[in-house]
This record gives structure tokens, sequence and C-alpha cells, in this order.
């Protein structure tokens, strides 16, 4: 029997090469193995203001992204949290099982509300119940996580085991984390430090799916790098942030490992290397920001791949709430 996949991404904007790389490239993988349950999470993403036509054309475009990308919405389902209304109410379940200083251990809210704590949305604070009703209204037995989300699948597995516990079940499955090796992490393109992110102030830190050609080519070229040639060996990089990352990004956009890269451009400084850098992603990256493009022009298309994938999604999830509304006593 396949395992059961379930990951999300959040509408946030702006898919970027990091997305690609850490995530989205891994799920299409999964497609041959899993059953493949993809979520956009737009009430996720109301625990910070937004206006209500940003999270629309943001879900859209993610939907469009993931699509152009690879993921296949008649063998996976492709569906937004807000159609499917069993992750709300198994959230309510979750909170009445997590223990507040499961919670109070979280370090992504802390670093989302910053100094500003006790103005922060309470959805904020509970947003890790939510998640794990998102993966356990389907009973996933694998989530693929980066190391900012190893956190959040921790305290899903120790809700399950919880719930179990309180009931004398075997009702949910442990999820089992599935993380990947090159390029999981993808750094800014002007900070090797710092990972690549939507929210950074400077458009140049990352290159976006939706960028042309051009625009991919410039941004490798103003890249930041060392005045140093690449090394021959891996362990040489380690003190050279923005150079192991560049290195990581062709290694995994060529499917070669870093020591194969080294192979072929040890020696060699950045005038000759960022040009091919760039020339790989556009060809990588060109055929998606097409089709991206493509499908955001048929909006009613991708409504209706996110309406049918919410009733298949339903079809699941409700089954598995019924059964939790039984187990723990409520009366149906």
């Amino acid at each position: 029997m396949k395992g059961r996949i379930f990951s999300g991404v959040q509408p946030t904007g702006n898919l970027h090469l990091g997305n690609y790389l850490g995530a989205i490239r891994n799920w299409v993988n999964l497609q041959k193995d899993f059953e493949c349950i993809y979520c956009v999470v737009d009430l996720h993403a109301i625990t910070v203001p937004r206006t209500s036509e940003q999270l629309t054309n943001d879900t859209l475009e993610v939907a469009a992204g993931l699509i152009a990308s690879g993921i296949n919405p008649d063998s996976s389902i492709l569906f937004n949290q807000s159609q499917v209304s069993s992750h709300s109410e198994l959230a309510w379940i979750f909170n009445c099982t997590a223990k507040l200083g499961w919670l109070n251990r979280m370090t992504q809210f802390k670093e989302k509300a910053g100094k500003n704590r006790e103005n922060a949305s309470v959805g904020l604070y509970v947003y890790p119940t939510l998640m794990a009703s998102d993966i356990l209204a389907y009973k996933a037995t694998h989530v693929p996580v980066g190391e900012d989300q190893k956190q959040h699948l921790e305290l899903t597995r120790d809700i399950a085991l919880a719930f179990n516990s309180s009931y004398n079940k075997s009702f949910f499955p442990i999820p089992e984390p599935q993380i990947f090796g090159t390029a999981s992490r993808v750094m800014s393109l002007r900070d090797g430090k710092s990972k690549m992110s939507k929210s950074d102030i400077s458009d140049y830190s990352r290159i976006n799916l939706k960028d042309t050609s051009t625009e991919i080519s410039l941004k490798f070229k103003k890249a930041k790098s060392d005045p140093n040639p690449l090394p021959f060996s891996t362990k040489e990089l380690e003190e050279r942030p923005e150079a192991r990352n560049l290195v990581g990004i062709y290694a995994a956009l060529s499917s070669k490992n870093e020591e194969d890269v080294l192979k072929e451009f040890g020696g060699k400084g950045f005038g000759i290397f960022k040009p091919a850098l760039a020339d790989l992603a556009v060809s990588v990256l060109e055929p998606i920001n097409n089709e991206l493009r493509k499908l955001m022009d048929d909006k009613s298309y991708l409504r209706n791949v996110l309406k049918d994938g919410s009733n298949k999604a339903s079809n699941i999830s409700q089954k598995v709430l019924s059964d939790v509304y039984n187990i723990i006593g409520c009366v149906r």
C-alpha cells in the first residue's frame, strides 16, 4: 500500500527558487511513489494582515506555480484549505489536546511575533495545531518538511500520540518527516547566511518563478560572491557562504552533487561560473515561467482545479473527522 503525503504552502505571493528546489520539485517527484495531497493553506496566511484581493490572487498564483512545476491535479489532490471545513474543526479538537507548554516552545511564533508579541493574533499562536489538523485530517504517513518546519511536525506527532493515548486507540498514524538533501535550504543571493525569502526587501535577493530569462541572468550576475576562484573541495566552501550557496544551487538544478560541480568549475572564477549558473537556471525555469503565465491568464481553470481538489479532499477528511467525533463521544 502506498504511503500518503500531505504538504502545504502559504499563498504569500512570489514563489521563488528556494520554494522550487527546497520543496516543490521534491513534491513533483513524490507523485511517483505516494498518494499525494497538496494544499494551498490560505487560512494559515490570514494569521498576518492582508487584503482580500491579495489573498485571492496569491492563492491562484501559488496553484498555478505548483501546476506549472509539475504537480498533476489529475493524479494528486490540489486544493485550498478554506474550502475544506474539517481542517478548522479538527484544529479545535487539537487545541483541546495540545498542552500550553508545547505551544510555548514553538520558536516560529516568537520569530514572527517579534517584540510586539502582545498584539500578535491568537491564530498565529495556535498555527501549529491547525498545521497538525492539516496533516492528520488525511492520516498522512509522510510529510515533506524543511528545517524550519521540523518542530511543527514534532508537535503534530505529539498531538497524534496524545489523542491516541487519551482514547486508548491507535487511530492517527505518527507521520514521518521527508527531508531532502542538496539545496533543501537555498540562501539569499545578497547574503549567503540568510534564507532566500519572498519577504526580503530586495528583489535581487531571490529568483522568482515569474522572473523572465533576462531577469534571472541579471540577478545571478549581480549575486554576491567573493574575489577568490572556486575551490576543488567542498570543505573549502565552509567559510565562503555565498560561494557555497551558488554551488549548491548549481548542483540542485543540474541534479549533481557539489563535488561534481567543483570538479567542473574548481579553480575558475565567478566570471565564468555565474553565466553558466544563469544559463542552467534559465533552461530549468523558463518552461515553468511560461506555463505559469499561461495558467494565470485562465483563472477560471485554476478555480475549477481547486474546487475539484477540495471535493476530493473533503471525501477523505470528513470520514476521518466523523470517526474522531465518534471516538470522543460527540452525539452525531
